[in-house]
């Protein structure tokens, strides 16, 4: 049976949506996926969707209204996968407690903005890390709250030089996750889109998806 996909994208521009959209969607096409691509949540309405292996929001802030939220979460929690990266889906519907809670985590800071930083893989035996190392990064060093129930597959370290009372701090940057049935990937790696062909985060991306994936 042909796994199929959806990608539904908008938002704020400045993570380029459309730019990510069409390369998550090459990807999963070379994956052998059947991808729709939608530019907005009402889309989520549709009960078709409960019938998809995939689901990938990429819609940094906005809004959504409610029913359209609980359609999305209620066909997750049914076993549709659900991942995404970045403000995309990890600062997308910022209202919406419920899209939140099923995400494990929103973002909240990034002190410096555009800095160098270490991910640091923690759980190298999982298979969406297999023969992936610590890699030093430039990007946005997401400051996110987070569910406590997560796995994490990978950290970054924050040094306290852009806001010293986060010295030390060990974030989530890359993690999975069930919600009822469905499974949850997510990463905070890829402010623009030129950054997903980063060799681990496209790697880790690409099997995440898989992962999550009915």
């Amino acid at each position: 049976m042909k796994r199929t996909a959806m990608i539904v994208w908008g938002g704020w521009a400045g993570h380029d949506p459309d730019l990510c959209a069409s390369m998550i969607r090459e990807w999963l096409k070379a994956e052998g996926f059947e991808v729709r691509v939608e530019t907005e949540t009402a889309s989520f309405l549709d009960p078709a969707i409960r019938d998809y292996s995939l689901i990938i929001p990429i819609y940094t802030m906005a809004k959504i209204e409610k029913a359209e939220a609980k359609a999305l979460c209620d066909a997750v929690e049914s076993g549709v996968g659900l991942a995404g990266h970045h403000g995309g889906m990890g600062d997308a519907f910022r209202d919406a407690v419920d899209y939140q809670f099923m995400c494990g985590g929103q973002w909240v800071a990034h002190p410096g903005n555009i800095i160098d930083y270490t991910v640091e893989v923690t759980k190298p035996d999982d298979p969406v890390m297999a023969g992936i190392s610590d890699f030093e990064y430039r990007s946005e060093q997401y400051y996110m709250h987070v569910d406590p129930a997560i796995e994490v597959l990978a950290t970054t370290t924050f040094s306290g030089e852009h806001a010293p009372w986060t010295k030390g701090v060990v974030m989530p940057v890359v993690w999975k996750k069930r919600f009822g049935a469905g499974r949850v990937f997510y990463s905070s790696l890829g402010h623009r889109a030129y950054e997903l062909d980063v060799p681990e985060v496209r790697t880790m991306m690409t099997r995440g998806m898989l992962w999550a994936a009915r």
